[in-house]
């Protein structure tokens, strides 16, 4: 099982977790393990704050998009997900267009407005030991479905966990919390 550019659906048994009601893209998933960044979860920052906080001066005063909370591990670390014809520095690929980076040399290029016209920034990471991804999905933790590069870049933040659902015909609000066991 390689869930690399797939989605992961936050079953609703996860309601007291951090990854109630989250939708994570799968970046990298091989025997070692896996990492993802939650899509679906604004911070109260903005991309223009994080880059003037950075130093960074933006020339692109309107980008008031959110920041997202990525994962709970290496929150004071941004991870850049964007869409596009080139890579910057060390970007790992996704797909053979979409890139996952920790560079500053992508936030560079934003700043610059040189860089990718579609990004999704984001602070912090979700990280698997090996075999326990494959393991949550056995146990049905997560619903998984293959990534959707336009869900991420073009469906607003609060519809993107309904819209990766419905891509396999489920309605989350019908999903019980409690499972069918005694």
């Amino acid at each position: 099982m390689n869930l690399t550019n797939h989605f992961l659906i936050a079953m609703p048994s996860l309601q007291q977790d951090y990854f109630n009601a989250s939708l994570t893209l799968v970046c990298e998933h091989n025997d070692e393990g896996a990492i993802g960044l939650v899509i679906n979860r604004p911070s109260h920052i903005s991309v223009l704050e994080l880059l003037s906080q950075l130093n960074l001066n933006p020339s692109r005063r309107w980008l008031v998009a959110p920041v997202m909370e990525g994962g709970p591990v290496s929150q004071d670390h941004g991870f850049i997900l964007y869409r596009g014809d080139a890579s910057y520095g060390a970007s790992l690929n996704v797909t053979p267009n979409l890139y996952l980076s920790s560079g500053h040399e992508v936030l560079e290029a934003i700043a610059k407005d040189e860089g990718p016209e579609q990004f999704l920034v984001a602070l912090g990471y979700a990280g698997w030991a090996g075999g326990q991804l494959e393991a949550e999905v056995s146990r049905n933790v997560w619903l998984t479905v293959e990534a959707e590069s336009d869900l991420i870049f073009d469906t607003p933040f609060e519809e993107r966990l309904a819209k990766a659902a419905g891509a396999l015909g489920i309605d989350l609000n019908l999903i019980s919390t409690e499972s069918g066991q005694h």
